[in-house]
């Protein structure tokens, strides 16, 4: 008797426009499909925070922008939803397609933390290992539970954890000149 291999169904993003429109959110990683609820109210909060301060510095700057759950088309089976990215002008000219959706990388991605145990692995390790095969300079996982926030920049072609930030710490990137800011500005409502 012979055992055939399984075969198993990848995900594309023909696949993505069947689906229903509702409060889900669905992303592909690797054909694999992600199915996430609306967040917790306070994650949302800190989104809009963090979109706040980079919009800002992005408006004065005149470098780039920020934008709140972009759509990013890597491949037909990498379809992801970062909570926030910031891309610069430059590279914003070239990289959106018809649909208004991304289909390059960001210079930065912000994931901030959800709740659930897999949500978390999700963007600690897949959108992590994602990002940085794809090419993203820098990743930030923002806590707002904790209140901390991991950087991860790209060091000798793959994205690593440099610091770990607390509260009481101020944040500036290479890729946004003359941007600081301090991480409690991210969690001023849950204090």
């Amino acid at each position: 008797m012979s055992v055939s291999p399984k075969t198993v169904m990848k995900w594309t993003r023909a696949d993505l426009e069947l689906l229903p429109e509702n409060d889900y959110r669905y992303e592909i990683i690797d054909g694999e499909l992600y199915v996430t609820r609306a967040p917790h109210w306070k994650h949302q909060i800190c989104i809009t925070k963090i979109a706040t301060v980079l919009d800002i510095w992005s408006s004065q700057s005149k470098l780039g922008e920020a934008i709140i759950n972009p759509s990013i088309i890597f491949s037909d089976d990498n379809n992801v939803i970062p909570d926030l990215i910031w891309i610069s002008h430059e590279r914003l000219k070239s990289c959106v397609d018809e649909a208004g959706h991304f289909t390059s990388v960001p210079e930065l991605v912000i994931e901030v933390l959800s709740q659930k145990s897999n949500d978390i692995k999700r963007d600690k390790e897949i959108k992590l290992k994602l990002y940085s095969n794809r090419g993203v300079r820098e990743y930030w996982i923002v806590d707002w539970q904790l209140k901390q926030v991991e950087v991860y920049r790209r060091v000798q072609s793959q994205l690593r954890l440099v610091m770990t930030l607390m509260e009481g710490d101020s944040i500036s990137s290479a890729l946004l000149p003359d941007f600081s800011c301090q991480i409690s500005e991210f969690f001023s409502t849950f204090n």
